[in-house]
């Protein structure tokens, strides 16, 4: 339904563009150059007895003239936008100088008006005007927002924006994360969501799948494949740029991952349509505890809490910082021939036994490292700013040591990462 229920397209489309053209005469103040009728310096009237009106106001009425073709003109090109289904722009018009070609700031206001129109109200039939694509937003989120995660904010970046880049894709991207509760998985899947869509996790071209909400019975597995590749199937057809995201994925049946593998395979360049949809797979890690047979395994004894693949990332990371090696210098070439060994030998994961993994499929394996005591306080100072509240250092360093910290000798990571941060600051609340 539309937002503008008692205002009908053309009081709408009237009032607004009344407002463009104020907007408008904003840009053509008196003085501006490049306008006739304006006197020179040291030039007379021509009009006896004026006093220097006369050319002031012929010169205002040709700005004025001006100022309202180009308001007509703004107002085609924003339709065109819009609904470019409906444009019927006459060429010759549009070639047509106007006195002054289309500013720069003026295209600006142009895009400024159609993302705001947009904001609230649907540009097509389909989810596909409602794709943002703000690579600086996401780059913005990933460096302040995300803490401790250099590893991953570079890899997540680099790897989701050149593929939406890339002018013809032959295959989706999926993307694996992996690490411990609380690190920051759910968190880059929603930053993810928040920058290449307008709504969000809301958005018609997002599908999130729980499995253990979606696909809870594994009897009745051949049901599930059957309504998770229609699912995706229509996502494709409403949507050329689509965002699966998996949640608790070690969990997913292997039936189920077997579905997934056509869409992941590299697509024929030849034959397939003009512009192939791009899809991009996330595929996220709910932690589990460790079993008997880990807890032997030397100092995993004390990292008790793990997931596939986590477990390995945390124990590279704490030898690294006992060899004396900075956090910040820690790269994809310390962690990947470990935890995707573990990925690959592991036995208890429908996961690591899929062609997914067996085949290659997955483009990256991302690792998420274990977060220290800075970064949780970095956390809760993020939380008290989301609610808009004050807060002190001794206060952060008060949720930051309510955290338990592990391995028993070091407590180095929290166990829970940042997890549950938002609710310990009502503690401090007044």
């Amino acid at each position: 339904m539309s937002r503008f229920p008692v205002l009908g397209p053309v009081m709408f489309f009237g009032r607004w563009r009344r407002l463009g053209l104020c907007l408008l005469l904003s840009l053509l103040l008196p003085g501006a150059t490049g306008h006739k009728g304006a006197a020179k310096p040291g030039e007379e009237s021509e009009q006896p007895g004026a006093g220097g009106a006369w050319p002031a106001f012929q010169g205002l009425k040709e700005r004025l003239s001006a100022a309202g073709a180009l308001s007509a003109r703004y107002w085609a090109l924003f339709r065109c936008q819009v609904w470019p289904e409906d444009c019927e722009e006459d060429e010759e018009a549009a070639a047509e100088p106007l006195g002054w070609n289309l500013p720069l700031l003026g295209q600006q206001y142009l895009n400024i008006l159609t993302r705001w129109y947009c904001s609230f109200q649907d540009c097509c039939d389909s989810g596909d005007c409602r794709i943002s694509n703000n690579f600086t937003g996401l780059e913005w989120d990933l460096s302040v927002r995300l803490h401790g995660q250099h590893v991953a904010r570079e890899l997540v970046l680099r790897t989701v924006r050149g593929y939406l880049e890339t002018p013809r894709p032959d295959q989706a991207l999926a993307l694996s994360f992996h690490g411990w509760s609380g690190t920051g998985k759910n968190f880059v899947a929603r930053m993810l969501a928040e920058n290449l869509y307008r709504d969000g996790l809301r958005s018609d071209c997002v599908k999130v799948f729980i499995t253990m909400f979606h696909f809870p019975h594994p009897k009745y597995v051949d049901l599930y494949k059957e309504q998770l590749t229609g699912d995706i199937r229509e996502l494709q057809q409403r949507c050329r740029q689509t965002l699966l995201i998996f949640d608790e994925a070690e969990k997913l049946h292997l039936g189920l991952l077997e579905v997934l593998g056509p869409y992941l395979e590299r697509r024929d360049p030849q034959g397939h349509q003009a512009e192939p949809p791009r899809t991009i797979f996330l595929f996220l890690r709910l932690p589990h505890t460790a079993g008997p047979e880990e807890k032997t395994r030397g100092k995993a004894s004390t990292l008790v809490h793990s997931n596939l693949g986590g477990n390995i990332i945390n124990e590279v990371v704490l030898n690294l910082l006992k060899a004396g090696q900075s956090r910040e210098d820690i790269t994809m070439e310390h962690l990947e021939p470990h935890f995707q060994a573990e990925i690959l030998e592991s036995r208890d994961s429908g996961f690591g036994r899929s062609r997914l993994v067996k085949e290659s499929l997955i483009d990256f394996f991302i690792p998420f490292l274990p977060l220290e005591y800075r970064h949780v306080r970095l956390c809760a100072r993020d939380a008290f700013l989301s609610q808009e509240l004050l807060y002190t250092e001794e206060v952060l360093d008060e949720i930051a040591q309510m955290m338990v910290y592990i391995p028993k000798e070091e407590q180095l990571f929290s166990s829970q990462g940042c997890k549950s941060i938002s609710q310990r600051i009502n503690y401090f609340l007044p």
